[in-house]
């Protein structure tokens, strides 16, 4: 029998001690980047993860040492027993925190005070209304940003999540970086990633280097000051002296983080993926459902985990759609 000490940890010494669970494949946005323009075929509801299921699970991972559970989907807020789903992860000893797109914020923002998930990561690509339209399909940009003032002025602690693309949005890098001045928020910047169906080449991604670079002109190096990098870090962060927020980067493309990595996905069909680049899965629900022990299938699929994204080491690696394209697209996997 596999004990508690070991179930987490990969053949690199790695603990994994976050899971990020996703509540469903559904969004009521169509990010380019996230959802191919024909969508997905989604998994049928009866194969979806119940909220009761959705505990039990993550209450074996927390069993084996899980401390941090993040809420993702698709847009979690839609899930209908989102408040049901909370109260019970709630009871767990973990940090919740959840990542939304913001649209629903308002109509569910008791709860999250209710049940102390007070760590909000916020999509948000643009500043540009009409940009944001031509990104996300939807006309919604007031809504959001209405919502992003609202969790502030709750005392939400606030991550605004970007993801960079050539020809849409790396003029606004200064922007959004400008925008820590005066509101408490971390800007985080994503590298355009690939998954199945959102196109992707590295022709289209802004690097690390070209987003400090754009700051580099922007600041002066007095101005610009190097955070510490937390523990088991995604993002690489910074401070413009004197602004209240901050600015990362998660640089999963020029400059991963694999080193450190204590990330597990849980999908909304109760699959597991140890790696967000990897094509393997996990199927624990269907032995869940069926009365066996799913710790074994967990620490099996951590001993397969590679030391660098997937084993995609280089970026001209990463260049060959047939080691990615048979990945989820991002909004089936949950970030």
């Amino acid at each position: 029998m596999t004990t508690s000490n070991t179930v987490l940890t990969d053949d690199f010494g790695r603990k994994h001690n976050y899971l990020r669970i996703s509540l469903l494949e559904k969004c009521n946005l169509r990010c380019t980047y996230c959802m191919p323009a024909d969508g997905i075929a989604l998994s049928p509801k009866a194969d979806l993860m119940t909220a009761d299921e959705i505990f039990a699970i993550a209450q074996t991972f927390v069993k084996n040492g899980v401390d941090k559970i993040r809420l993702t989907g698709g847009e979690p807020l839609l899930r209908k027993d989102f408040p049901e789903i909370v109260s019970k992860l709630s009871d767990l000893e973990v940090s919740l925190s959840i990542t939304t797109n913001g649209i629903l914020i308002d109509r569910h923002i008791d709860v999250l005070k209710q049940f102390n998930v007070n760590k909000i990561n916020l999509s948000l690509d643009t500043l540009v209304s009409s940009k944001f339209h031509s990104i996300t399909l939807r006309n919604q940009f007031e809504k959001v940003i209405d919502n992003l003032h609202l969790l502030l002025n709750s005392d939400f602690k606030v991550k605004v999540n970007v993801v960079l693309m050539k020809g849409f949005n790396e003029n606004e890098i200064i922007d959004f970086v400008k925008l820590t001045q005066f509101l408490p928020i971390s800007i985080r910047f994503i590298e355009f990633m690939p998954f199945a169906g959102n196109e992707w080449d590295r022709s289209k991604m802004v690097s690390q280097n070209e987003i400090l670079s754009q700051v580099s002109t922007a600041f002066s190096s007095e101005e610009i000051q190097k955070l510490e990098d937390e523990k088991n870090f995604t993002s690489r962060n910074y401070k413009i002296k004197g602004f209240q927020g901050d600015f990362g980067i998660i640089s999963s493309i020029t400059n991963p983080f694999c080193d450190s990595c204590n990330r597990i996905r849980l999908t909304a069909n109760g699959k597991i993926k140890n790696c967000l680049f990897s094509n393997s899965e996990t199927d624990l629900l269907t032995a869940f459902r069926n009365g066996g022990s799913i710790e074994e299938l967990i620490s099996h699929s951590l001993k397969n985990k590679k030391k660098v994204r997937a084993g995609m080491v280089s970026i001209s690696e990463m260049d060959d759609p047939a080691l990615h394209f048979d990945n989820r697209s991002m909004i089936a996997i949950g970030g």
